[in-house]
């Protein structure tokens, strides 16, 4: 019987025999990559029972094929690792700044909460965007004025 490899099932905690099954490794193999690798914490129950996510299992996944299919060392796998995480991290970075640059801005002499930029960075898709833009600045503007003057 082969195991399955799809463990994306309705899932949200495996046990360590699951995973042991799930990864096809020995239950003191993932007890023993703990020690060594920083990033695979497993939470545990009440019991003390270790308590793995999906997440848990991908980077599980990842060690193995880190150690046995690209026969890296150990010391070579954490270091994949680490650099993997901070590539994740710089995309994840870009990814947040690029949609930080879509976001739209005042136009020139009106404030914002939201938005530092000067008037010479904005950038506008067309003219009916900023049309509306303006008509809902000045229905918060209303909006405010007449929450001031009922207090």
């Amino acid at each position: 019987m082969a195991v399955k490899k799809n463990f994306q099932m309705k899932k949200l905690y495996y046990s360590i025999s699951e995973v042991s099954k799930i990864t096809e490794l020995e239950q003191y193999v993932l007890r023993y990559w703990e020690t060594e690798f920083e990033q695979l914490k497993p939470a545990k129950n009440l019991s003390g029972n270790r308590i793995y996510t999906n997440k848990d299992i991908q980077l599980i996944l990842k060690i193995k094929k880190l150690l046995r299919d690209e026969k890296y060392t150990v010391e070579g796998a954490k270091k994949m690792l680490k650099n993997l995480a901070a590539d994740e991290a710089i995309e994840n970075e870009r990814q947040e700044s690029s949609h930080l640059k879509s976001v739209k801005s005042p136009s020139q002499g009106e404030l914002s909460l939201f938005d530092n930029t000067s008037s010479t960075e904005q950038h506008y898709e067309s003219d009916e965007e900023k049309v509306q833009l303006k008509k809902d600045l000045k229905e918060l503007k209303s909006f405010l004025n007449n929450l001031l003057d009922e207090i």
